[in-house]
């Protein structure tokens, strides 16, 4: 019975264990949704132009790409992860820069 319990107990530790990886990816892809959220919102608006929506969109599709290939391997690694976020961090920003800037949608208030 002792043995039985702790050999359930191993395993749901090392279930645990793996699927912390797959909780940051699951961070990762929030933020992805957040940010075509934001690109939408921008579009809708009339904040980004089609340019500037195309350009934001690929790069979005780069971090969906690099996500996907790093989970590739059933796990991610910090390195992996600090690299999508970085890209992440800097996606943001030029999203916040190309809704803010000067250029609008033709017809856009």
């Amino acid at each position: 019975m002792n043995i039985r319990l702790g050999i359930v107990a191993a395993t749901i530790a090392l279930v645990g264990i793996a699927g912390l990886p797959l909780a940051e990816a699951g961070v990762i892809k929030n933020r992805e949704v957040r940010q075509q959220k934001r690109i939408g919102q921008g579009v809708e608006s009339g904040q980004l132009t089609a340019k500037e929506t195309a350009k934001l969109e690929r790069e979005e599709a780069k971090i969906e790409a690099d996500r996907e290939k790093a989970l590739a391997d059933g796990k991610m690694t910090r390195k992996e992860k600090a690299k999508l976020t970085r890209e992440q961090n800097r996606a943001s920003r030029r999203i916040y820069k190309e809704k803010h800037d000067a250029q609008k949608q033709p017809g856009a208030k």
